[in-house]
């Protein structure tokens, strides 16, 4: 005689699972973390600090 299964936890499981497998296809997909969002955010705005305090007449480009 098999194993009797309840077929609502098996169910669940299986929604569970593939829930799972699709969080995983998005983290190699998107894979950035918070952390790695903000250091890169920081550096950007660091970069864009130095170039205009780079400039020679504090006129932006645009202004000409």
């Amino acid at each position: 005689m098999g194993d009797i299964v309840n077929l609502r936890q098996a169910r669940k499981a299986k929604a569970r699972a593939d829930r799972e497998r699709q969080a995983h296809g998005n983290r190699v997909k998107f894979g950035r973390t918070k952390a790695e969002r903000q250091i890169e955010a920081a550096e950007e705005e660091r970069k864009k600090r130095l170039i205009d305090g780079a400039r020679r007449d504090g006129r932006d480009d645009d202004t000409k």
